[in-house]
């Protein structure tokens, strides 16, 4: 009787990134980008970290396509820092290598703004990086978590919802 070798130990999934992972990508703001030199260590290999300053340009740029200005929301003295990230890594991207960074907004809940991510392969087979990111809106002027969403700022992100779960 031969015994069969155990498999790889595999990463429990968390809750953030098993819901992301288990959705079609089809209704999210796509983002393309080149991997550059900049973005990768040594051996060509993107760092993580860059993966987390993709993630916000396609957040901006989703807002952006839709007329909504980051800086308009700062000027309205709401910022949005980020509170919590979770991200998995499934697979490395090299050098050269042209990615979609896809982004949605997932829910709104008070003064928590929760978006979604997947950085996938230009054809959409390979991904590369699942991730969940939660907004807080912040009193630039106070510093302090607000109570409520200003109006505008709702409004604006209503707009997003509207056009991402059609």
């Amino acid at each position: 009787m031969t015994k069969e070798k155990p498999s790889q130990p595999q990463l429990p999934p968390t809750s953030a990134i098993e819901s992301s992972s288990n959705r079609a990508f089809d209704s999210w703001f796509a983002y393309p980008l080149r991997v550059q030199p900049h973005h990768t260590d040594y051996a060509g290999v993107v760092w993580h970290g860059s993966y987390i300053a993709w993630m916000e340009e396609a957040r901006i740029e989703c807002l952006r396509s839709i007329g909504i200005n980051y800086a308009d929301l700062v000027a309205l003295g709401c910022d949005l820092p980020v509170v919590e990230l979770s991200v998995r890594y499934h697979r490395s991207i090299h050098l050269g290598t042209t990615v979609v960074v896809k982004t949605r907004m997932a829910d709104v809940t008070g003064v928590r703004i929760n978006w979604d991510y997947a950085i996938v392969s230009t054809d959409g087979q390979e991904l590369y990086v699942t991730a969940k990111v939660t907004l807080v809106a912040l009193d630039r002027d106070r510093g302090k978590i607000m109570r409520h969403l200003p109006p505008s700022v709702k409004d604006a992100l209503a707009k997003i919802s509207a056009l991402h779960n059609n």
